[in-house]
């Protein structure tokens, strides 16, 4: 992303936008863009947030947007979209687990049928995504929100003018490469890939294509490329530290097994109408102690699936309430990775990004957990 941003293709994609189009004129239309491109780059949530952080800098810093705000869209656009279109390591870790569970109960089930059925009942992202959209929309700030100040952007001279191509080209080929090394590490099949794997062969396949690009296109000098990569680092160096221990917590309420405990406390005599909304209040707090979606996802999806089956529940419901539930923990919690990387995009405080995004994040909460109870009654 430093690369991509000193290239100047960003200046030029928001130039091509704003001048050569008039597509973005207003505080709507320049956070409607970050919210567009985090919906379409559904590949990985972190990159995801840098992306659209990335491009709405130089739109909010003309509209005099605060940081609170875009770090508000680039975190609501990130982990909800990626678990809602699972063509992604999302995808392949989900399949995995769900699998698991299938042959653990003996279910006569497609895994990617369940999965998909799952991700219906993934309510905390739909609503986070909509009400993400009615707030741009009409311009709505609640809470801490109101009273987040405009504050100039670090922007410098990183978004000079330049063709779009330096930027889109990148992103393109970094969508593309997602799905090849899912196919490749799947063996064959995209859903079965590492996810992990696959992103960091992306990212460093792209890293290589940006350097071979610019440089033969003499957007930049070698020396600049290796400068200017070095820069980036040194920024993701203190993320790369705070997440460190954000998963050591993360590791050690999990040898604590304080899913496991949680969930033992919540399934005496439960009545099956509860079980979602319980399953998903668990997953949230899980995530929100742990900073983990994924984390949450590995803790408590085989412990919901039992429980759906043994008080006779809908098992989809039961694993969307767990994926929602992981979200949006996940969503609050200020040691999450994507609570941090979204603060970095926007140049945001982390705390005052968590402060003035819990509002919103507890209106979707509130709606997810009505429909699951809807939902529960209705199966």
């Amino acid at each position: 992303m430093e690369l991509i941003e000193r290239s100047g293709g960003i200046g030029g994609f928001v130039d091509y936008l704003e001048n050569k189009k008039e597509i973005v004129s207003s505080k709507r239309s320049a956070l409607m863009l970050s919210y567009i491109i985090g919906v379409i780059i559904f590949i990985e949530s972190s990159i995801t947030a840098l992306i659209s952080g990335a491009v709405g800098k130089p739109l909010c810093d003309k509209h005099h947007i605060s940081r609170e705000k875009l770090a508000y869209v680039c975190d609501s656009t990130s982990a909800p979209i990626s678990s809602l279109i699972v063509l992604n390591g999302w995808g392949a870790l989900l399949l995995g687990l769900v699998l698991t569970q299938i042959e653990v109960n003996s279910l006569n089930i497609s895994p990617i049928e369940l999965l998909i059925e799952s991700v219906v009942y993934n309510f905390y992202a739909i609503f986070a995504l909509l009400v993400t959209f009615v707030s741009i929309w009409y311009g709505i700030d609640i809470g801490p929100m109101k009273d987040a100040g405009y504050k100039k952007f670090d922007n410098k001279d990183i978004f000079s003018h330049n063709s779009m191509w330096y930027m889109l080209l990148p992103i393109i080929l970094m969508v593309v490469l997602v799905f090849i090394f899912l196919y490749i590490t799947g063996n064959g099949s995209i859903l079965q890939g590492s996810g992990s794997s696959s992103i960091f062969y992306t990212m460093l396949t792209t890293l290589i294509f940006i350097n071979i690009y610019y440089f033969f296109t003499k957007n930049m000098s070698f020396k600049n490329i290796q400068k200017y990569s070095l820069i980036g680092a040194k920024k993701l160096f203190p993320i790369a530290l705070i997440l460190l221990f954000a998963f050591g917590l993360g590791d050690v309420s999990s040898e604590l097994k304080t899913g496991i405990y949680l969930a033992s406390l919540a399934s005496e005599s439960l009545n099956p109408v509860y079980l979602a909304v319980v399953i998903f209040v668990l997953s949230s707090i899980i995530a929100f102690s742990t900073g983990t979606s994924w984390g949450t996802f590995s803790i408590m999806i085989p412990i919901a699936v039992p429980m759906a089956i043994g008080v006779d529940a809908n098992i989809a419901l039961a694993i969307g309430a767990v994926i929602s539930g992981g979200v949006f923990g996940d969503h609050c919690s200020p040691i999450s990775d994507t609570t941090i990387i979204s603060s970095l995009a926007s140049e945001c405080d982390v705390i005052s990004h968590v402060k003035t995004q819990l509002p919103y994040a507890l209106i979707s909460g509130a709606l997810a957990s009505v429909f699951f109870i809807i939902f529960s009654l209705i199966s």
